[in-house]
């Protein structure tokens, strides 16, 4: 199951919040966009990152790191930036 999570990268703070909860990586890039579009600022601006959890994860719980990978097992992983750092 994939999820949006709000990742500050601090150290100190190890549990990140489930911003929502998506069956596939396409309709998480939606919800990203969409978050990207309300807030009106990049990704980077948003502190929000899609991750696969395998296992239960339902909006507002939180996840350590142990929890979560960046790609499904398997997923095939885009060769190339996804979100440019300029405009």
């Amino acid at each position: 199951m994939y999820a949006l999570i709000y990742d500050e990268h601090n150290l100190l703070q190890p549990r990140k919040k489930i911003i929502s909860v998506h069956r596939s990586r396409e309709t998480a890039e939606t919800a990203l966009q969409k978050r990207m579009r309300k807030l009106g600022r990049t990704v980077e601006e948003c502190n929000t990152r899609i991750v696969w959890v395998d296992g239960k994860a339902k909006k507002g719980n939180y996840l350590t790191a142990s929890e979560f990978k960046t790609w499904r097992p398997g997923e095939e992983i885009p060769e190339g930036e996804l979100y440019s750092d300029t405009d």
